[in-house]
């Protein structure tokens, strides 16, 4: 027995008009009925799901920990009518809601409703069914991105055993952070949620073109403006998402070091900081590993610091630097003399500007936490 026969049948059972809800209040079947429909009732007919206001005030009577009927009282002020709440659970958990509207004349002793809880009971079943392999995706996702080959391999297998499109085709790691509420998202896009932000596995068309995985973040994100992506380099196969997926991070910790770079960085296109990520120096939290270069980092010294970078940032061009700095030429010809006594570095060593600008680049990165 679908959904609708079981909404129909306790419809039918109980006289009522009747209406299934998953536990997220998203409208799953509806009886037909010849009655006068409240405000909550018809906009969960016609948007497919309640508001959150609305889910507020139903939750607030219990129903998500209740195991019997519940009724629900009417509101005079915004019209809505008293319920019936069948919960649908299964094995101690609610997954749905059977709700009636009953006016309050629905004896909760009565053996019909009693018959109606067994169908709620289904209802729950089948709820419960949908939800874990909805959820089966997802933890096989989980498992790629451990440390464990053996939690990989059986990652893969649970994906490819569901015939998952990520399971047969090349695949991109996306990481984004902060939590956002994520709509939209493609059926044959897997999302894995973590603390603070979530990952994305992206079927490629091929493993070396992961402009899919970069678009499809992109769309996802829309316009909001405090959110960084990482996109890792692709893979021909799932059981590999794991190093796409530390490509990723890493991508995702270069665009916040580096905002020119961001919001949506691609470790295909990272360039030389692909190189300095790999530098014990550049990693998360790590101190700056130069000691020519550490005394720059000292509060006193944030002007000397800033000026270092931005000189050779623009390939020691003095005039450049300057606008970029807003100083006087001068300024920045005393500071540069600075840098240099207190490094000990010479701005005309190829290898001092090469060792100083590596360590700098590495500092930033370093001072980025791990996004996951």
């Amino acid at each position: 027995m679908g959904y609708q026969a079981l909404v129909d049948e306790v419809s039918a059972l109980l006289q009522a008009p009747a209406t299934l809800e998953d536990r997220e209040f998203s409208l799953i079947a509806f009886s037909s009925h010849d009655d006068d429909l409240d405000p909550v009732r018809t906009r969960s007919i016609l948007s497919r799901r309640s508001s959150a206001a609305v889910r507020a005030w139903f939750e607030g009577f219990g129903i998500a920990r209740a195991d019997g009927p519940v009724h629900t009282p009417p509101d005079p002020a915004t019209g809505v009518r008293s319920r019936l709440c069948l919960p649908a659970r299964h094995e101690g958990r609610t997954y749905g809601y059977l709700w009636l509207l009953d006016d309050g004349t629905v004896d909760a002793t009565d053996p019909r409703v009693a018959k109606a809880m067994s169908l709620a009971a289904r209802a729950g079943r089948l709820l419960a069914a949908e939800f874990q392999a909805d959820e089966a995706a997802p933890r096989a996702f989980a498992r790629l991105l451990s440390a464990s080959p053996e939690d990989r391999a059986d990652g893969a297998a649970t994906l490819s055993g569901m015939g998952h499109p990520a399971a047969s085709s090349p695949i991109a790691v996306v990481v984004i952070r902060p939590t956002i509420r994520l709509t939209r998202v493609p059926m044959d896009v897997l999302v894995h949620h973590t603390a603070g932000g979530a990952a994305l596995l992206v079927p490629l068309h091929e493993a070396a073109d992961t402009v899919p995985a970069r678009s499809t973040a992109t769309r996802l994100l829309g316009t909001t403006p405090w959110v960084t992506v990482g996109v890792g380099g692709g893979r021909a196969g799932v059981v590999d998402a794991v190093g796409s997926w530390h490509e990723a991070r890493t991508a995702w910790r270069v665009a916040r070091a580096v905002p020119e770079v961001g919001p949506v960085a691609c470790w295909d296109a990272l360039g030389v900081h692909r190189l300095i990520a790999s530098l014990p120096g550049a990693a998360p939290g790590a101190a700056v590993a130069d000691p020519a270069v550490r005394p720059l980092f000292e509060d006193a010294h944030a002007d000397l610091l800033r000026t270092a970078e931005v000189y050779l940032d623009h390939a020691g061009h003095a005039q450049q630097a300057a606008a970029a700095l807003s100083v006087h030429r001068q300024t920045l010809y005393y500071r540069l003399s600075r840098i240099e006594a207190i490094t000990g570095l010479a701005f005309d060593s190829g290898e001092d500007r090469l060792l100083l600008h590596t360590a700098l680049k590495a500092a930033r990165l370093a001072a980025v936490p791990d996004p996951m």
